[in-house]
């Protein structure tokens, strides 16, 4: 052990004969198990309840940290878990949150169609789906990425996906690409956790159990996925707080981001929140298991087209033109 180490550890227990080990992960997890069981801030001192908040806050967290994937809870798990959260963003954020833990919807398949034809490149869907699904405002973090093309380019790699300026700008077109929710989504694939996965309405991420590997952003070829490089910051009067587990509920540093479809609104029988914004109706959205949806007429009646389908990921998300 470093001396440097043995001096502290030396002292603490000089001082708080109760604290045997100096206060790394091993004696945190230790203590805190004692203070989950215990119910008592007291028992954590010796590493200062500045770190740990009150007994309360350190037993919900403890159990956070153990708690299972959210694929192998039980329904009582799930709501126990979300409960739980939902009292720790009020005891460190002062705020309160309404989480869901609702499943899929049986029967539906929610699928996604954008008219090159009628986009403006006017961002507003941008704009709600950051305020939509809490996201970083430091960072900018943002799920959708607007492509200006000009005519006759009908792949967003050609495009300028940083423009600044006004438009529409003659000679050009817009395409946006998110997370496609591809059936055979390579993310999937590379996700050593099992972070993310695939549900019966799209692709899902447990936060909670996402190392940070980046692994998914390196498979996904499609611009899909967002690390989070700090704590998201969100003022409190724009926090959106009806939430889902899967969706909106706030993310950690080091953990990967993507678009759900809005799954705290299109589980509810709402539309994402980007669609109900676009001024220009550019945006489908629907279930593509139902005949008489909207998203199936665009599919039978539209010139429609899929970004890299020879990749063989079969997106569920397609282009069309009026």
């Amino acid at each position: 052990m470093d001396p440097r180490k043995k001096s502290a550890c030396r002292q603490t227990q000089d001082t708080n004969p109760s604290q045997e080990k100096s206060c790394g992960r091993r004696t945190f997890l230790k203590t805190a198990a004692r203070a989950a069981a215990l119910g008592s801030a007291g028992l954590v001192s010796g590493c200062g309840t500045g770190m740990f908040g009150s007994g309360e806050e350190t037993s919900l967290r403890f159990k956070e940290y153990f708690k299972k994937n959210y694929r192998l809870m039980t329904p009582a798990e799930k709501e126990e878990t979300v409960r739980r959260l939902e009292r720790l963003a009020r005891i460190q954020q002062g705020v309160n949150v309404q989480i869901s833990s609702r499943e899929p919807v049986e029967g539906v398949l929610f699928g996604y169609a954008f008219n090159v034809t009628r986009c403006e490149g006017y961002m507003e869907c941008v704009s709600a789906c950051v305020q939509e699904n809490n996201l970083d405002r430091l960072s900018q973090t943002q799920y959708i990425r607007i492509f200006e093309m000009e005519h006759g380019q009908m792949s967003p790699e050609a495009g300028d996906g940083k423009f600044f300026h006004e438009v529409p700008v003659k000679g050009h077109h817009y395409m946006g690409v998110q997370c496609f929710h591809c059936q055979n989504a390579p993310c999937v694939k590379a996700c050593p956790t099992k972070a993310t996965w695939q549900e019966p309405d799209g692709i899902v991420v447990d936060y909670d159990w996402c190392i940070g590997c980046r692994y998914c952003i390196a498979a996904c070829p499609y611009y899909g996925r967002r690390f989070n490089w700090n704590d998201p910051q969100v003022p409190k009067e724009e926090l959106t707080r009806k939430q889902h587990y899967l969706g909106n509920r706030m993310r950690r540093r080091g953990q990967m981001e993507k678009c759900t479809f809005c799954v705290q609104r299109s589980r509810n029988g709402k539309l994402p929140a980007c669609v109900e914004a676009c001024p220009t109706g550019a945006r489908v959205f629907g279930n593509l298991l139902d005949p008489n949806s909207e998203i199936r007429f665009v599919l039978a009646n539209k010139k429609v087209f899929r970004f890299k389908e020879d990749l063989g990921t079969d997106p569920k998300f397609w282009y069309f033109i009026d």
